[in-house]
C-alpha cells in the first residue's frame, strides 16, 4: 500500500526512500539503494515535476556507490531549482572533500548558512581547513564547539572530525577518546567503527580489534579489519576454529571484491588495495588497486594505502601524484611521514 502511494505522493516517496538508505548503511546492503532509486524515479526526472529533495537522496545514492561525477551532476540540478537547499550544499562539499577539490568544497559549506546551524557550517569549514595546512587550528575550533547543544548524528559528526585530526596531528590517545565518544553516541556508525579499528590496528591491539567489530562482518569494510585482526592473531591455521573462520572470511572478501570488477564497480577498491597488501601480501596487485582508487577519490586514507603500497611493490614513483597532492594542499598526516621520508631518501 506504502509503496503504492509512493508513486503518486512525494510525501511518501521521499521518506521510504530515506528510510531504504538509512537501512543500506545500518546494514551495508547496497540493495536498499535500489529500492531508494525505484521509489525516486517518478520524482527526479519529467514529466513529473522535478523535486529537489528527491534529487539530493538521488545523489546521495550515488554517493554510496562512489559515482560522484553523476551525483554532482544530480545535486547541481537540485541547488538550480532551490539554492537554499542546506542538505545539498553540505553533500556537494562532502563528495568535492572526498575528489581532493578542496577549494570548491569550501564554497560549498560557505553557502549552508544561514539556511544551516552554525555548528554544522563550522563543522564543514573546519574539516577542510584540516586538510589544506591548518590541521592545529582547525582542531581546536572544533573542539571548542559545545557538544551538549548538538544534535545526535552532529555531535557523531564532531567527535568523528576530532578523532581523525588527533590521529593526523599523532596524538593516538587523544583519537582513541574522541571515537570512543563518537561511538557512545552512534555506536551504530560503521565508518566511525572502522576508524577506530584502524587506530587499534595500527598499534597492534588485534583483540581489542576483534571485540569493537564483534557482530558487525557483514559489512566488507569491517570484515576486512576482522581478517587483518585474526591474522596478527595468528589464526590462520585450518586446524582450529578460528583459522577456519579466517579462511572463511577471506574467502567471502575474495568474491566480494571479484564481483566489484565483474560490474565495473569501486566501492571498496581501497579496502582491495589493502586486502592484496595485507592479508595476500600481492603489493604489485595492490599497487594497482591503490591506483584505480586514487583515480576515483583522494582522502588521507588514499593516500595512505597508495603510498604504503608503493613502497612495498619497490616502486615509490607509482605514488608520485600521492605526494605532488600532499605538496599542493598541505596536507598533514603524521602516518604518512615515514612513506615520505622514505620516498626523499
Amino acid at each position: 500500500m506504502t509503496r503504492d502511494l509512493a508513486r503518486t505522493r512525494a510525501d511518501v516517496a521521499l521518506p521510504l526512500a530515506q528510510f531504504y538508505i538509512a537501512r543500506s548503511r545500518a546494514t551495508g546492503d547496497l540493495r536498499y539503494l535500489g529500492y531508494a532509486e525505484g521509489e525516486l524515479l517518478p520524482w527526479v526526472g519529467s514529466p513529473s515535476p522535478v523535486q529537489p529533495t528527491a534529487l539530493v537522496l538521488q545523489a546521495t545514492i550515488l554517493q554510496s556507490r562512489h559515482a560522484f561525477d553523476p551525483a554532482l551532476v544530480e545535486l547541481d540540478r537540485a541547488l538550480a531549482i532551490a539554492p537554499n537547499n542546506a542538505q545539498g550544499w553540505l553533500t556537494r562539499a562532502t563528495i568535492l572533500r572526498v575528489l581532493g577539490r578542496y577549494p570548491e568544497a569550501l564554497l560549498s559549506c560557505g553557502r549552508l548558512a544561514p539556511e544551516a546551524e552554525s555548528s554544522v557550517v563550522q563543522l564543514c569549514e573546519q574539516s577542510l581547513r584540516a586538510l589544506t595546512g591548518h590541521l592545529q587550528e582547525a582542531y581546536a575550533e572544533v573542539e571548542s564547539i559545545p557538544p551538549a547543544a548538538l544534535p545526535p548524528p552532529i555531535q557523531a559528526w564532531r567527535d568523528s572530525e576530532l578523532a581523525e585530526m588527533a590521529e593526523r596531528l599523532g596524538e593516538d590517545t587523544a583519537a582513541e577518546r574522541w571515537f570512543r565518544e563518537g561511538l557512545r553516541v552512534a555506536p551504530e556508525d560503521v565508518y566511525l567503527r572502522a576508524a577506530y579499528a584502524d587506530l587499534m590496528l595500527l598499534h597492534g591491539r588485534a583483540a581489542e580489534t576483534l571485540q569493537l567489530l564483534s557482530g558487525y562482518d557483514s559489512f566488507e569494510p569491517l570484515l576486512l579489519r576482522i581478517v587483518i585482526a585474526q591474522r596478527l592473531l595468528g589464526d590462520t591455521g585450518m586446524a582450529t576454529a578460528a583459522g577456519r573462520a579466517t579462511a572463511t572470511a577471506q574467502a567471502r572478501l575474495e568474491s566480494a571484491f571479484a564481483l566489484e570488477e565483474q560490474r565495473g564497480e569501486s566501492v571498496h577498491r581501497r579496502e582491495q588495495a589493502r586486502f592484496l597488501l595485507d592479508v595476500e601480501h600481492r603489493p604489485e596487485a595492490s599497487l594497482a588497486a591503490a591506483l584505480e582508487n586514487w583515480r576515483v577519490q583522494r582522502e588521507p586514507d588514499d593516500v595512505l594505502i597508495l603510498l604504503r603500497a608503493a613502497r612495498e611493490a619497490g616502486r615509490p614513483d607509482a605514488a608520485k601524484g600521492a605526494r605532488d597532492f600532499l605538496a599542493q594542499n598541505q596536507l598533514q598526516d603524521s602516518r604518512l611521514e615515514p612513506y615520505i621520508e622514505g620516498a626523499r631518501r
